[in-house]
Formats: C-alpha cells, structure tokens, sequence
C-alpha cells in the first residue's frame, strides 16, 4: 500500500488498461468466447494510429502479455479459451493457426 492508504495498481495492469498502443474493450480478457476476444483485439489493433508495429503483432502482443502478466493465476479452463483465443487472432489475419 502507499502512503496514502490505498493499494497502488501494478504496472502490469496499468498497461492494460492504458495501453498506448491499443484502446483495449473493457473486460475484453474475460469473455469466455475466443472469437470475442479476436475480434475485439483485431478491431482495436486496426483502429489504432498510435501502434508501432503490424495490427496482428499488436494484438497479438496485448493478448501474450495479458497470458504472461497473469501467469499462475490462471486456471486451466482460462488459460485455454485465451490461447484459443490467439489461434482465432491468426485466423482473422489470414494466418495459419500454430499446432
């Protein structure tokens, strides 16, 4: 806690948040449908002019720092409609799904 009584928020969620790069749909990384999740990401990444790279690996990269951010605290169950979830995000960038 700070000096002021209050629980600071970790960097890691305030990147999620405030993301620069991307206007990140609120709750987005709780949905419990992949496609969702892909979509949503696909539509922020290619709405943003503030991103440095391609609109996959921007959405891509919020999606895998969101997967690592949470690290342990995922359960089996979340982990798994999250890592759907990028096989979904390649999908909607025409790519080939890995595996």
């Amino acid at each position: 806690m700070g000096k002021s009584g209050k629980r600071k928020t970790k960097w890691s969620q305030e990147v999620t948040v405030h993301s620069n790069a991307l206007d990140i749909e609120p709750g987005i990384f709780a949905s419990d449908d992949p496609r969702k999740i892909a979509h949503s990401l696909k539509r922020s990444a290619e709405a943003s002019n503030r991103r440095k790279s391609s609109a996959f690996r921007s959405a891509m990269s919020m999606l895998t720092f969101y997967i690592n951010r949470a690290g342990s605290g995922l359960d089996d169950e979340r982990r798994s409609v999250l890592e759907k979830a990028k096989d979904e995000l390649r999908r909607d960038f025409g790519r080939a799904p890995k595996g």
